[in-house]
């Protein structure tokens, strides 16, 4: 990690806690309609699109300035607590999947500090060449001002249940996110 990072000062009064879409039966639908989707901005479609080729696998110094140096990165597997730690996440799915494919997203939301979308992912994995497609919800709170908004907290849930960020659980998630830079090795100017 570049020595002048340290971790957002408030992590959790950040992290975004969006309503989980729903459908006709009030059940949580997390499969994406892109017909439904919301009008956004240029400069949030810009936002999506970095991070929809960040999940296709092509990782840049580009595409990650979309994070602010403090930013946050949550999903089921990892927390990242800096810009760098989040990179070390990118750059590594080269690693596990020869195919990473964003099949359809659609906006459910877009307010003054958020932006949320709900989105099918299809990850190939390497060696076995089996695929896997998960639907997800991702929600970006952002600070700044359009058109200079950064991402402050990423949060990529796979299912209905916000995640908890105590016992074994977290732990994992938490030595997943400091330790992979290590592995990955994502350029130390990012």
């Amino acid at each position: 990690m570049p020595p002048t990072t340290s971790p957002h000062p408030d992590q959790r009064g950040v992290e975004p806690h969006p309503e989980p879409p729903r459908n006709v039966t009030g059940d949580a639908d997390y499969c994406p309609h892109p017909e439904k989707s919301v009008p956004i901005s240029p400069s949030r479609k810009t936002i999506q699109q970095k991070i929809l080729n960040l999940y296709g696998g092509g990782a840049s110094e580009e595409d990650m300035k979309v994070y602010a140096e403090k930013a946050i990165y949550d999903d089921p597997f990892s927390y990242c607590d800096t810009r760098y730690k989040i990179a070390g996440q990118w750059y590594g799915l080269p690693k596990l999947f020869t195919k990473l494919e964003t099949l359809a997203t659609e906006v459910t939301s877009s307010t003054a500090h958020e932006l949320v979308w709900k989105q099918t992912h299809k990850y190939t994995f390497t060696g076995i060449n089996v695929s896997k497609s998960i639907d997800s919800l991702v929600s970006l709170k952002l600070e700044g001002e359009e058109p200079n908004e950064k991402v402050v907290y990423h949060k990529d849930m796979w299912n209905e249940k916000d995640y908890s960020h105590e016992g074994l659980g977290a732990l994992m998630k938490k030595l997943n996110g400091d330790k992979l830079t290590h592995i990955t090795k994502p350029p130390k100017s990012i």
